[in-house]
């Protein structure tokens, strides 16, 4: 028995040692995280908040990961955000930025920061308003006023007319998807602010509903003027217009309606443009839409859409045919450094045949355009996000609004219609500064958009060949390409090694070879002399005198072949003589011509009417002849067998 409680008290003595070298243990490390953290340099103000933005905007920011504003936020957010809370203090942008720079929280932060400090300052008055009431029932004995109660916004009886502040338009409904999403993550933590996207292909009454309320609408233009003709929304509030990718907007046929919503938002205070390239076109059309015609507007110009995208790897396969492409492409998706990919396809057609090819190989991939349906597409965007989908086969639709930080190859399968549009392509991967890889893959045909992609972006294409898989044909180098421009002159074969040195026109406009280089020496018109020398007539029309040196009586088209038919006309267009040819000494139209010439000897017929010796239909009687075609061929029954069809019109009814 003492045996057996002084091993328990041995057990108890180790069991406090042992929790107190715990303790001393976790106090140790407390105290030298204390220290670390005295000994660590206070950090500075955020970067975001230095920028005069809200402090939930700023939490906002952090949570998402954004530590330091990007060049184009860091210049473009002080401007938009003015100088005062009246329409003097805010000034008119249009910024240019490259994709992926960060142009979206550009012009959200500030627009946002302002639609806070407007809620606050409703609320503040609201709040003031309600103490004063509160302040004057208590002076007459009375009870203090009950507040208002806040309806249910999503009760369609409740339903009212939205009176945004903002509006930010957006050419495609990816796009605005895109921003209406990245509205919704800053003002998280943003107390009474509502962000509402209105795009097409969604139900109606299920944006009527996201409407109320709403401060800030995000919408594509043809789904904001139904809602607004429906008197769902009102634009004559907006205080702020911001128009995503501008170039964009204008050139998917979009001008008139936004010249529309620019009169409905007539009394804004600011206007917005952004986008990764503003061509002259652009320029002048965005003029209309800003305040004084455009006289005040502030240009921001970041990087421009001719910058090289050091982050992105550009790389040109060229291909024989479209079995050769589709070739390079299946070797490169078995790419294991691929993690997402986007493969640009030029039509809706492409897009699907490749999609369902990919499918068929193995590849996780689906096809994103704009004939599908757009509960579909969202759900497929929404898999690319999720990483369900490995390969997404897309149209230009895509190319602007798609931000998956995941992509690391983008593949031009088919190139783009414009110049401009290879960049917003290549633009969804390397974002925010990532790395990335854009691979384009391009037939003989394509050479000319190669060209312009080039001029545009005022860069060279590195071209590069897979061992095994190299193209047959020869296709332009980089200083051929440059020669393209050059003058005219011998221009060798269409794709072979030929005499005539490819595609660089080099020599002069004459002594040009055939279409196969050098292989034509004699040819078309023998040795021939350059344009307008002496050349030798002896080829193609004999010896022919000049045009000028010769008269009336004009040889024929071979030299003296034919003496006859063309050969002595003269130059008086009537009384003509009888001339030979085709016709011997054929007489004028209409008079008494031989027949001998076409048909030999054959006898000449008497001219007959087209029905035989039958009678006009007003001479003849119940019984007529039936001659037919030829006379008198058919004289049995008539068709069917019937023999009373002899009879006259009249008697058969």
């Amino acid at each position: 028995m003492n045996d057996f409680l002084n091993e328990q008290g041995q057990q108890a003595a180790a069991d406090v040692s042992l929790d107190a070298t715990l303790d001393t243990m976790l106090a140790e490390m407390d105290a030298e995280d204390t220290a670390a953290a005295a000994e660590e340099v206070p950090a500075g103000p955020n970067p975001f908040e230095a920028l005069g933005l809200a402090p939930e905007l700023v939490r906002a920011v952090t949570d998402m990961g954004y530590t330091q504003p990007t060049p184009v936020q860091a210049q473009a957010i002080p401007l938009a955000m003015g100088e005062g809370a009246d329409a003097d203090g805010y000034i008119d942008l249009m910024v240019s930025s490259q994709t992926g720079s960060g142009k979206t929280a550009a012009f959200l932060l500030p627009v946002l920061n302002t639609l806070i400090q407007q809620k606050a300052e409703e609320e503040a008055e609201a709040k003031a308003e309600y103490d004063r009431l509160v302040a004057e029932a208590a002076a007459r004995g009375e009870p203090a006023p009950k507040r208002n109660k806040r309806k249910d916004p999503t009760n369609p009886r409740n339903f009212k007319a939205a009176v945004p502040g903002a509006l930010i338009l957006c050419p495609t409904r990816e796009l605005a998807q895109q921003v209406a999403h990245d509205a919704i993550e800053l003002v998280k933590h943003c107390r009474g602010l509502r962000i509402a996207n209105v795009v097409g292909g969604m139900p109606y009454q299920v944006q009527i509903a996201k409407l109320q309320n709403a401060n800030l609408v995000v919408a594509t233009p043809g789904r904001l003027l139904d809602l607004q003709r429906s008197m769902q929304i009102k634009l004559d509030k907006v205080q702020f217009l911001v128009v995503d990718e501008a170039d964009r907007m204008l050139d998917l046929g979009f001008a008139d309606d936004l010249a529309e919503v620019n009169q409905m938002t007539a009394q804004r205070k600011q206007t917005m443009m952004f986008s990764a390239t503003f061509a002259p076109r652009v320029q002048q059309l965005a003029m209309r839409v800003m305040h004084d015609g455009g006289s005040n507007v502030k240009k921001v110009t970041i990087s421009t859409a001719q910058e090289k995208h050091t982050n992105i790897k550009q790389v040109l396969f060229w291909a024989d045919n479209a079995q050769h492409k589709r070739k390079l492409l299946d070797h490169w998706l078995r790419d294991e450094s691929i993690n997402q990919a986007i493969v640009f396809a030029s039509t809706q057609v492409e897009c699907d045949g490749l999609a369902t090819d990919l499918q068929e190989a193995g590849f996780s991939a689906a096809a994103l355009h704009g004939a599908l349906s757009q509960g579909l597409r969202n759900r497929r965007l929404m898999a690319l996000r999720n990483g369900q989908i490995q390969v997404l086969v897309a149209t230009d639709v895509a190319a602007r609004g798609i931000d998956v930080p995941t992509i690391t190859h983008v593949f031009n399968y088919g190139l783009p219609m414009k110049a401009e549009d290879y960049t917003h392509r290549i633009g969804r991967t390397g974002r925010a500064g990532r790395e990335g890889v854009a691979v384009t893959f391009a037939e003989f045909r394509d050479r000319r958009r190669v060209f312009d992609i080039e001029g545009y972006t005022r860069q060279q294409f590195k071209a590069e060949a897979i061992p095994g898989m190299e193209p047959q044909q020869r296709f332009p180098a980089a200083g051929e390409r440059d020669g393209r421009r050059g003058g005219g002159g011998g221009r060798g074969g269409f794709g072979g090694r030929r005499d005539g040195e490819g595609y660089g026109r080099k020599q002069g406009f004459g002594d040009r070879g055939g279409f196969g280089g050098g292989r034509r020496e004699g040819g078309f018109g023998g040795d021939r002399p350059r344009f307008g020398g002496d050349r030798d007539r002896g080829g193609f029309g004999g010896d022919r005198p000049r045009f000028e040196d010769r008269g009336g009586d004009r040889g024929g088209f071979g030299g003296q072949r034919r003496e006859g038919g063309f050969a002595d006309r003269k130059p008086a267009f009537g009384d003509r003589p009888e001339r030979g040819g085709f016709g011997g000494d054929r007489p004028r139209f209409g008079g008494e011509r031989e027949r001998g010439n076409f048909g030999g000897d054959r006898p000449q017929r008497e001219p007959r009417s087209f029905g035989g010796d039958r009678p006009r239909f007003e001479d003849r009687g119940g019984d007529r002849d039936r001659g037919g075609f030829g006379g008198g061929r058919r004289e049995g029954k008539s068709f069917g067998g019937r023999d009373d069809r002899r009879k006259s019109f009249q008697h058969d009814r």
